[in-house]
């Protein structure tokens, strides 16, 4: 099912808004955290690579993926294989961000999976990869046949909708659980790093909901792979 407009023109508003994101979460790990570093004696500049990588890989490029289908007049062997690729990138600094967070715990001697953020993270991660393996085998290679892809493509997009949406819920969670720790070491509630912080989730969110109309939209080129068989 697709809606009564076209997913083009809110594909614009979502590439705006995955710059201003990306660019407010590195103004906070650079300017305000101090940077970011995978072997460091500050252990803080090897947690700055979890925020990054997590927004600009799962939830950013996620969401590009997922978009490329509406955004661009290709044809469906293209789109099929940008949006396979550009969902593995995702899945690759997804998994690297989570280990930054494992190996900041694990050198500064912070229990490890013990809030529902982590949970979530773990959670996440795991069903994404899930839905590559299966859209590569179904779609891709050694693919079904066209009885099985028709079947199969309305569950497969609702999943990957259902996964992306609790991808940039636990996003904005981890904005949440950071921030708290960081006021309760001292900074200011109202300062430009809160602020910063919280607006940053904010348009995590908002890219979030665009990515997901977009998906409703219609599409430049509609085909069988289309997301308007939801």
């Amino acid at each position: 099912m697709a809606l009564e407009f076209r997913a083009l023109p809110l594909t614009f508003l979502a590439h705006a808004l995955a710059i201003a994101g990306a660019v407010m979460v590195l103004v906070w790990v650079l300017y305000y955290r101090g940077g970011m570093a995978w072997e460091a004696a500050n252990k803080n500049l090897i947690f700055n690579l979890h925020p990054f990588l997590m927004l600009f890989g799962l939830i950013i490029i996620g969401g590009e993926a997922i978009m490329s289908y509406k955004s661009l007049p290709l044809k469906k062997e293209v789109k099929k294989l940008i949006h396979l690729v550009l969902h593995a990138i995702a899945i690759i600094l997804g998994c690297v961000g989570i280990a930054a967070a494992f190996k900041n715990h694990n050198e500064s001697n912070i229990a490890n999976l013990y809030s529902l953020h982590s949970w979530l993270g773990i959670t996440i991660i795991s069903l994404y990869g899930i839905q590559w393996i299966y859209g590569f085998l179904v779609f891709f290679y050694p693919k079904g046949s066209p009885t099985l892809r028709s079947e199969c493509l309305p569950w497969h997009v609702l999943f990957g909708i259902f996964v992306y949406i609790l991808a940039v819920g636990n996003a904005a969670l981890g904005f949440l659980e950071k921030l708290t720790f960081l006021e309760s070491s001292g900074i200011a509630k109202y300062g430009s790093e809160a602020l910063l912080v919280n607006f940053t989730a904010v348009v995590t969110v908002l890219y979030g909901a665009f990515v997901i109309l977009s998906v409703l939209g219609q599409a430049p080129v509609e085909d069988d792979d289309s997301y308007s068989a939801i």
